[in-house]
């Protein structure tokens, strides 16, 4: 699971405008960088001018998941991901990015603002924070914790079933230790009649 950029971007009324961005292209060779970053830039701007206000939508691009949430006051957050990442958690990040982002930059900035302007710093912590799902996001900790708790419940009862396939050889053993005992014990008798002392 990974998360490849998280941008803000602001939704005009003709084309997209990039506010901020953060970008985790690690796991692309030092070569490709440059070309990645720029098409997960121009991607992110594209969904945000095709998507209406107030939607969210996952787009499928190649191995990647576009996740966009375009609010009605038009101020728009983009996370890319590969496809194992959970689309809830990107955007639980995109409504806590964009709530804190409205706060702290003012409304009449976004029109006209860009990377170099905005005063924001935020997207490279969420970003880094966001790369494991199950510790950055409390619902994918529980999830994971219940996925936990089935397959040991799940164990649990394989181990049973052979304990309890291995109980019914035991009462298999038993019952015949029983009847030869038993057989045993009449032999017993029997020989110790012959020498009864009055």
């Amino acid at each position: 699971m990974k998360l490849y950029s998280l941008c803000v971007v602001y939704k005009g009324s003709n084309k997209a405008n990039l506010l901020k961005a953060a970008y985790d292209l690690s796991s692309f060779s030092f070569f490709q960088r440059s070309s990645v970053q720029e098409f997960m830039t121009f991607t992110s701007s594209l969904i945000v001018e095709r998507s209406s206000l107030g939607s969210r939508a996952s787009v499928k691009e190649q191995e990647y998941l576009c996740h966009v949430y375009v609010r009605n006051d038009c101020l728009s957050g983009v996370v890319i991901a590969d496809n194992e990442y959970p689309s809830r958690v990107c955007f639980t990040l995109l409504d806590k990015v964009l709530e804190e982002f409205s706060r702290q930059v003012n409304s009449i900035d976004w029109p006209s603002g860009s990377p170099a302007t905005v005063q924001y710093t935020a997207l490279d912590s969420y970003l880094a924070k966001y790369q494991n799902p199950r510790e950055a996001d409390a619902m994918s900790k529980v999830q994971a914790e219940l996925d936990e708790t089935k397959i040991i419940l799940h164990n649990t009862m394989e181990s049973l079933l052979e304990r309890g396939e291995k109980l019914d050889d035991l009462v298999q053993k038993s019952e015949h230790l029983g009847n030869q005992s038993k057989a045993f014990y009449k032999t017993a008798r029997k020989q110790n009649s012959c020498c009864e002392v009055m």
